[in-house]
């Protein structure tokens, strides 16, 4: 079995290749957006394996939350890719695969949805536990309970959520981002067992439906109109 994963839910996006259980993965180049860096980087990887778009069994993609503007790239590119070539898709949550990148049974996810804002989901074994919400950094519902590492980009962008996180977790990861390859381990027993969608099946999750501040509350939280 041979997929495409692509993730672009942050500034980081990658693409990873599933072959058989061996993991490749490239990432894009910073400072670059990922609506113009993911297809061509895909391509590359698949020339690198020697192999190509008709060749694979299904694209994986990671379905949010995060960036608007990143989580349409990512559903963009595999739709295209999947109906151009007669292939499945199957959705990754965004969250998930960073719990998934973290060598924990218990994974609280902090991953920072701007805006003053924290997209946040409790997982046990891999498992989500809670409901994946968004949240103020001071309003993040701390977990219960021992045994609990906190992962994501918001515990260093907002020292009060990593303040609260810390007096009950054992660790706390700020690296920790969504990556493609996090995404193709979690997509390929799914894949096994056929849990794919059509392409045009395919939608991001947001979670939250506003994109941006208005000009008043930017200048309400100090910032420029």
């Amino acid at each position: 079995m041979q997929f495409l994963s692509l993730e672009s839910s942050t500034d980081a996006g990658s693409v990873a290749l599933w072959r058989d259980g061996v993991l490749s993965e490239r990432h894009c180049p910073p400072g670059q957006p990922s609506s113009a860096t993911l297809l061509p980087l895909a391509a590359a990887l698949l020339a690198e394996a020697g192999t190509g778009f008709s060749e694979l069994d299904a694209i994986a993609f990671a379905e949010g939350p995060g960036s608007f503007t990143g989580l349409r790239v990512a559903c963009g590119v595999a739709q295209g890719l999947a109906a151009a070539h007669d292939l499945p898709v199957l959705p990754v949550g965004t969250l998930a695969a960073m719990a998934e990148a973290v060598a924990s049974p218990r994974v609280a996810v902090c991953l920072d949805a701007r805006m003053n804002e924290v997209y946040f989901g409790l997982f046990e074994e891999g498992e989500p536990v809670s409901v994946i919400g968004v949240y103020p950094p001071a309003a993040v519902p701390l977990p219960e309970g021992g045994g609990w590492v906190a992962a994501g980009n918001a515990l260093a962008a907002y020292p009060v959520l990593a303040e609260r996180m810390n007096a009950v977790c054992t660790a706390l990861l700020p690296e920790v981002l969504p990556t493609a390859a996090a995404v193709a381990r979690l997509a390929a027993p799914r894949l096994l067992r056929g849990e794919c969608l059509d392409a045009a099946d395919a939608v991001p999750v947001y979670v939250r439906d506003k994109v941006a501040l208005t000009v008043a509350e930017r200048l309400a939280q100090g910032g420029k109109a």
